[in-house]
């Protein structure tokens, strides 16, 4: 992997490059659209339920805090969301790449990863203006972020490398998974807290990882905490898991995708 980071350096730059430019060519306010559409719905959640949810938030460094609660979740699930979205359709987006040019497989996922992290900071860039905003200004447990950020891009990834791969077989993959998102979205504690769920269903929310990972954001934004290294270290080990069954998949099957591609 590493050789490969530095023999095709300037092919993975210039592609992550291209291709931002590429989403948005021809339109007039290029890459902020990246960071109006999450943001978008933060003001739409936060105007409609910031009444309807009367959570009070100890610990949090302002008053009006439900909208940096929710904006920090919001942020740890486009990270996730559009890494699983992106590598579900890697290899069929990347069909006549694979099967014309000869070029190690792992620079895809490189490129891949790369533009959501661009993207991801472009968004955590314009999170911290409205934080300022506010008036609320992150502490020194902002110093984790790029733990989280690693942790939930590989999470992202490694799980949407599995149904990318599933996904050049079986077509209908593709259809399920962003229903499935929607679903786990709301089973995610982003737009509402634990708190107002009743205590007997609580303890379910312990097997979704994207719960830890969005309280671990809103943990580091809002209440100025330090991440619980024993959860990340067990997402972490999950995700590497993940990754090498999404790898031996693809190296068991890499003969037959070229043929359906």
């Amino acid at each position: 992997m590493l050789r490969v980071l530095l023999s095709y350096r300037y092919f993975i730059l210039s592609s992550i490059k291209n291709e931002f430019k590429a989403r948005f060519a021809r339109s007039k306010l290029g890459g902020l659209w990246l960071v109006i559409h999450p943001l978008a719905m933060v003001l739409v959640y936060a105007l409609i339920l910031s009444e309807l949810i009367q959570v009070k938030f100890p610990g949090a460094a302002i008053d009006n805090a439900y909208p940096i609660y929710l904006t920090a979740g919001v942020l740890a699930w486009f990270i996730f969301s559009e890494t699983v979205l992106r590598s579900l359709n890697l290899f069929i987006d990347n069909a006549n790449l694979l099967k014309k040019i000869a070029f190690p497989k792992a620079v895809l996922p490189i490129i891949l990863l790369g533009n959501v992290l661009l993207q991801s900071l472009l968004l955590l860039g314009a999170i911290l203006l409205v934080f300022a905003f506010l008036g609320h200004f992150p502490g020194i447990q902002i110093l984790w972020l790029p733990l989280l950020f690693l942790v939930t891009l590989l999470l992202g990834f490694s799980i949407g490398l599995i149904l990318g791969i599933l996904n050049v077989f079986m077509r209908d993959i593709g259809q399920i998974v962003p229903i499935i998102m929607n679903f786990m979205f709301w089973l995610t504690p982003i737009v509402y807290t634990l708190a107002i769920i009743p205590e007997t269903y609580r303890h379910w929310f312990a097997f979704n990882p994207m719960a830890h990972l969005a309280g671990a954001f809103q943990d580091v934004l809002l209440y100025n905490r330090a991440v619980d290294l024993s959860i990340m270290g067990v997402l972490l080990a999950v995700a590497l898991g993940l990754l090498s069954v999404g790898a031996f998949l693809f190296k068991q099957a890499k003969a037959e995708m070229l043929d359906q591609l």
